[in-house]
């Protein structure tokens, strides 16, 4: 429409967050959780899965913190931690930034294609399990194919919700998130402690042993051992960080909260301690509700809670509790659009793709990254074989995002020691960010080289083929990225190189965060 739209010049993000609309948008964090427990449980079984989540959740914690001091150091820049990895990487290797971007923007943006079949899958399977079933193929070709299917339809009416709610300002989307995340809190509450309350954790195999985990390595083709016992729970806390690393989200909206320092800061740590928590409990209190062979034997991977919060609250209050679920999930959906779309708008913004995505529409929001998440999802729900495989490739691309990002947090410090840091960190920080660089560069190269021990999260079709599907996918966005960033610095003026010797001065807000007047500017500034 003429007129809809805005240049950046003339408008920019909004400051309209305060530090718990962060932490509210942060509340998506239990619906990743519920869609990971049942591989891991099954997998692993629930006292190995249970340590597995509480010690990912931690990483995630301190990693989101630490991402607290450069969404400080640039209060104008949006993108989250993909933004960070740029600014550190950017004079050693100018491509770290794009390949973080798309790396996290498509682990994000696919959880509408994901929760929106969920979402469709859990209704149906409450109140109307029969219509599973229908399913119209259109089209096939290779390990792709067109189906048509009642939970992809309520799927795709979801993500049409979403981009709706956001597409028409912020402040919409942050209300709708508090509407959702209250519905999503009951639930999960119910789910996390009342078994813990009933006394049915005592009906949990709390034995250390690795008897679940051999026989997995075996099925899977490993040799049972203590070798393959720990390089299968290695890929399990690679494959769970896409769901437990969901602390670092309300970084991304650092530009749009009214302080910038101060509430980034607090919605990261309460998201962080939040997560932890549930992270700790929740693989326990679920099996606890429903059983092991319960949650073995649903295909859907998700389809299972039905009965769990049956079993917990009642029928009724079951039923209840499944739509609440579902709205939680719509808020899942909802912080991907907001997160998603704000990573394509701020790298484009700074020239590191195509910059027809760098524009704010009326209400002050990224709405042609918006658009564009929407279609790529409507293709992923309808042609990907298999939603949580969606997750898989995605979070390859994901854990490497957060690799880019944590180095590139240590080359800030490195190689801008006085550049101004409103939340500048302690040394114990610094200690910590290398352990989590360490810790997610040793997941990724050993989730990636056996990617087999996941099952590719999917049960009951053959997975021929999609080891190298899932490589494929990441490669393709990467070679998106590369080609995206070439495009953006041209139409932005610049050469391509692989180190941007570039000189940037801190932006006018980082000293008003810091109480300081801002220097003055040359004239050639």
């Amino acid at each position: 429409m003429p007129g809809a739209e805005v240049t950046l010049d003339q408008v920019g993000l909004i400051k309209t967050m305060r530090w718990y609309d962060g932490f509210v948008i942060g509340l998506a964090g239990p619906g990743f959780i519920l869609a990971g427990i049942a591989g891991s449980v099954i997998t692993l079984g629930p006292i190995w899965a249970s340590t597995i989540w509480f010690m990912s959740a931690i990483v995630g914690g301190l990693a989101a913190y630490i991402y607290a001091e450069p969404a400080a150091m640039f209060p104008d820049k949006s993108g989250g931690l993909s933004m960070f990895a740029k600014e550190g990487w950017r004079q050693h290797f100018s491509l770290a930034g794009p390949i973080a971007t798309f790396g996290y923007w498509f682990a994000w943006s696919s959880v509408l294609a994901i929760y929106g079949g969920i979402i469709g899958t859990l209704l149906l399977s409450r109140f109307n399990p029969g219509a599973l079933d229908w399913s119209v193929n259109v089209l096939s070709f290779g390990l792709f194919s067109f189906d048509i299917t009642y939970p992809r339809l309520i799927g795709a009416v979801c993500i049409l919700a979403c981009f709706l709610f956001n597409y028409f300002g912020m402040r919409p989307a942050v209300w709708f998130s508090y509407a959702t995340a209250l519905m999503m809190v009951i639930p999960v509450a119910s789910l996390a402690l009342i078994p813990i309350i009933q006394g049915k954790l005592s009906t949990v195999d709390f034995a250390w042993n690795t008897a679940t985990i051999n026989a997995n390595v075996e099925f899977y083709g490993g040799t049972p051992g203590l070798t393959q016992a720990i390089i299968l729970g290695i890929v399990w806390f690679w494959v769970i960080a896409w769901s437990s690393y969901f602390p670092e989200a309300p970084a991304t909206f650092a530009p749009e909260y009214h302080d910038t320092k101060e509430d980034t800061r607090l919605a990261v740590a309460a998201t962080s301690i939040m997560g932890v928590v549930l992270c700790l409990l929740l693989p326990l209190s679920v099996v606890a509700a429903v059983g092991l062979d319960v949650i073995a034997g649903d295909l859907t991977y998700i389809a299972y809670l039905t009965t769990a919060l049956n079993n917990t609250v009642g029928t009724f209050l079951g039923a209840v509790f499944t739509v609440f679920i579902c709205a939680g999930l719509l808020l899942s959906m909802n912080t991907a659009t907001m997160d998603g779309s704000r990573a394509l708008y701020g790298m484009a913004k700074e020239g590191l793709t195509v910059t027809w995505l760098a524009k704010l529409n009326k209400e002050s929001v990224p709405g042609r990254a918006m658009a564009f998440d929407m279609v790529l999802n409507l293709f992923l729900l309808f042609f990907m074989p298999s939603l949580l495989f969606t997750l898989l490739a995605g979070n390859i691309g994901y854990v490497l995002a957060h690799i880019l990002a944590l180095s590139g947090f240590l080359l800030l410090r490195r190689d801008r020691p006085t550049w101004p840091r409103p939340l500048k960190l302690g040394s114990f920080w610094i200690l910590a960010a290398w352990v989590c660089l360490t810790v997610n560069t040793v997941g990724t190269v050993v989730g990636v080289a056996n990617m087999q021990y996941t099952g590719y999260l999917v049960k009951g079709e053959d997975v021929t083929g999609y080891r190298s599907l899932a490589i494929g996918i990441f490669v393709g966005t990467m070679v998106v990225a590369i080609v995206g960033y070439i495009i953006g610095q041209k139409q932005v003026g610049r050469k391509f190189s692989f180190r941007d010797k570039s000189e940037e001065e801190p932006a006018a807000h980082v000293y008003e965060l810091m109480g300081q007047t801002p220097p003055a500017r040359t004239s050639g500034d």
